[in-house]
């Protein structure tokens, strides 16, 4: 009798090497307890332990025999599996605790089939480390993509980075492996340790790990979270009117050098209020996502489903948004899509072989940064960004996703030399797949997280970056339905003629004037980021020529044009106040030229007077954001006087009132310079960079202008006003005064 137990409940040799080399397909079909001709075979691998035994509800307790290497094994009484636990001791320590090859996948037939078609949108409720309770058993469930391994094992704190005993099981033909650990809760640190199909073993950070070990460290940790929101409010009314109608001032932010030391609950007490202080309607974060070297800035990710464990824990990244919320600010995140980073830890060749990235190395291979893309075309990777871009939207309430280096997923050729790249199956440049993800990220968050936007950083002349998916443009392609896309055109032409000295202007006007020929093919965001003040690009205000008072009269009123120009803006961190230096993610903003002590600080202060006063009268003034996307809401008073380095315009709300836009970019002051205007009995001076508050000379217009009946400029009224030296002003109509009256 007892050699026929023995035989009953040994493991194959086979079967167990198997098992103990991690390339066992289906672990859960050999250990754990399993109905026999005599009873219930209990199989258990516990490598370093010294005995097993299993205890039965009622008491029992049936040692179970050493195989071999870790495997015990045993014969419990009865036909029925019954409830037990394991005992294990370890030296003179013994454990307790269930056994997790008894449990039913943590994962439905469901979820498997939404897996395998690319098109589970909640994907981090299926995948990863969700804590959860089992037939009572508290624990963890892990599961992991990894169609082309051999065998993957859980590997952690819990198990003294042995994962001979946890090896998961393969979830049919769906690529996924499972395993459910009781005990394994919130806090685990772990990895996968994944057998390739050449033999080699692997340790993988988990790609939907809810959060992670603070850098350099990488393993996955364990998370749950238990935030209570407070933005309901907000939650409910961010899905209103369209956003191309509505004002949208962005303050960029690197989170981790704002305030450097600062963490996120810290950075909820102070920059909420300095936000919404300055008047902006939105900040933007550079990547909060998990990645492994700060000085990439968030640009190179490894961890998509984890904020960055540097600054706090995923809850206190919620923290951070909903105060922002609380004080009226919209949140917008970068997300990085086109490429991630070959940290062996990470997504790279993940279960051995190619898997988040293409076969083919001239796709695979981002040349700029010396990264690799996403096989866009593989329906699993789609869904795996998809659903993240819906994570962010939902789970961390944010508003807005940025989508960064959108060109260089568009594009097979970007950035390659001929043979450097192969064409689609239409023999074109487009990279197809990459299109239809774009389209189906797009629409996916505005059906998933209504009213959350997405913003395009892109930086050719790609047709409809801003079309709904469903029109189909002349170039036979939809639209990829974002809601803005960043004017890189605008920057670059703006800020290369306010580089050059005024004397040269006059030769360059039309990079000032260029943008209105293309201003409504897309819904546009200005954008003056971060990428515009490192890398030996100068600060804004460094890039400006002429001495101390002109770099800052330039920068005053480029600044001025820039808000008044169709189309939201965006400005980065530390160029509020005209900061001297570039971005340095070390030591973030230099707050200091802000102190009292220092010599500058009121020209700084005036600076930031200016973006405040710049914020304040945009967020009033319908005609400066409403019809940013509307023909209607903009014409050229005169864009041609290239001689005089003047400008001037009309921006109109939806009722077609009027504010007017004067920018000289001559140190020159223009006296009597006659302006055509609108109909209006009179206008007044609601801005001026030049007003000394801001440190400017104080030329203005004061009081109020009446125009006089002299037809300039196509119209048939005018007015000889003042234009101040490298200054850009604003009037509006002055509503009680009546046609003919005097004053």
């Amino acid at each position: 009798m007892l050699q026929t137990r023995h035989l009953t409940t040994r493991m194959a040799e086979a079967e167990l090497d198997r098992l103990l080399a991690g390339a066992h397909h289906d672990p859960h079909a050999v250990l754990g307890a399993h109905p026999v001709a005599d009873g219930v075979a209990v199989r258990v691998l516990r490598p370093l332990a010294r005995s097993v035994a299993a205890v039965t509800a009622d008491g029992a307790r049936i040692e179970l025999a050493h195989q071999r290497d870790g495997l015990f094994t045993g014969l419990l009484p009865g036909a029925e599996v019954p409830a037990y636990r394991l005992h294990v001791a370890y030296g003179e320590r013994e454990e307790s605790h269930e056994d997790g090859y008894r449990f039913l996948p943590t994962l439905g037939d469901l979820d498997l089939h939404l897996i395998s078609e690319g098109r589970h949108w909640e994907l981090w409720q299926a995948l990863g480390a969700r804590p959860r309770t089992l037939d009572g058993v508290q624990g963890t469930g892990f599961a992991v993509w990894a169609p082309n391994a051999q065998g993957v094992r859980v590997i952690g704190d819990f198990n003294g980075w042995n994962g001979t005993a946890h090896p998961m099981r393969s979830l049919g033909s769906s690529g996924v492996w499972e395993l459910f650990v009781p005990g394994a809760g919130p806090g685990t640190v772990y990895k996968y340790e994944i057998h390739t199909r050449d033999g080699r073993m692997l340790q993988k950070a988990d790609p939907l790990a809810r959060a992670t070990e603070c850098p350099p460290a990488t393993a996955s940790v364990v998370y749950e979270s238990s935030y209570v929101w407070g933005d309901a409010e907000w939650m409910a009314r961010r899905g209103g009117e369209d956003c191309r109608q509505r004002p949208m001032s962005v303050y960029e932010v690197h989170i981790p050098s704002w305030r450097p030391g600062l963490g996120y609950r810290e950075l909820a007490e102070e920059l909420p209020k300095y936000v919404a202080d300055l008047g902006f309607t939105h900040v933007e974060f550079m990547p909060v996502m998990e990645h492994p070297f700060g000085g990439s800035w968030g640009y190179q990710v490894t961890g998509y489903y984890a904020p960055t464990a540097r600054l706090g824990t995923p809850d206190d990244f919620r923290y951070l948004v909903d105060a922002l919320h609380g004080a009226g600010i919209g949140v917008i995140a970068d997300w990085v899509p086109a490429h991630f980073p070959k940290d062996e830890f990470a997504l790279s060749r993940f279960d051995g072989e190619p898997l988040y990235e293409p076969a083919d190395p001239r796709r695979a291979h981002h040349p700029d940064w010396g990264t690799l893309e996403f096989d866009y075309g593989r329906r699993e990777i789609r869904n795996f960004l998809v659903a993240n871009a819906v994570y962010w939207c939902t789970e961390f309430h944010v508003d807005a996703l940025r989508v960064d280096a959108v060109a260089s997923m568009l594009y097979l050729d970007y950035s390659r030399q001929e043979g450097g790249w192969s064409p689609n199956e239409l023999g074109g440049r487009e990279n197809l797949a990459a299109v239809a993800f774009l389209q189906e990220m797009t629409d996916t968050v505005r059906r998933r997280a209504p009213g959350a936007l997405t913003i395009a950083e892109e930086s050719t002349s790609w047709p409809g970056v801003t079309r709904p998916t469903y029109e189909v443009g002349a170039d036979g392609f939809g639209g990829l339905g974002f809601d803005l896309k960043w004017n890189m055109g605008w920057m670059h032409d703006s800020l290369g003629y306010v580089a050059r000295d005024p004397v040269h202007r006059a030769y360059h006007h039309d990079e000032l004037t260029f943008s209105m020929v293309y201003a409504y093919s897309e819904a546009y965001l200005l954008p003056l980021s971060h990428d515009e003040v490192v890398h030996g690009k100068r600060s804004l205000v460094a890039k400006m020529p002429g001495d101390w008072w002109q770099q800052r009269a330039n920068l005053r009123s480029c600044l001025g044009y820039m808000w008044a120009h169709p189309g939201k803006q965006l400005l980065f961190m530390g160029q509020e106040f005209g900061q001297g230096e570039e971005f340095d993610h070390d030591r973030g903003p230099q707050w200091w030229v802000l102190d009292e002590k220092w010599p500058a600080h009121r020209d700084h202060r005036g600076i930031r007077s200016l973006i405040s006063d710049l914020n304040q009268v945009y967020s009033v003034t319908p005609a400066l954001w409403q019809l940013d996307s509307d023909p209607a809401g903009f014409s050229w008073i005169d864009g041609s006087r290239a001689e005089d380095n003047v400008l001037s315009f009309v921006r109109y709300d939806a009722e077609g009132r009027p504010l007017v836009v004067v920018c000289n970019f001559s140190p020159v002051v223009r006296t009597g310079y006659r302006i055509g205007l609108p109909e209006a009995a009179a206008w007044t001076e609601v801005l001026n960079s030049d007003a000394e508050r801001y440190g400017g000379s104080g030329v203005l217009n004061p009081g109020v202008i009446v125009p006089e009946p002299v037809s300039w400029h196509g119209r048939a009224r005018s007015a000889a006003l003042t234009l101040p030296p490298l200054g850009t002003f604003w009037l509006r109509p002055v509503p009680d005064v009546a046609e003919g009256d005097d004053e």
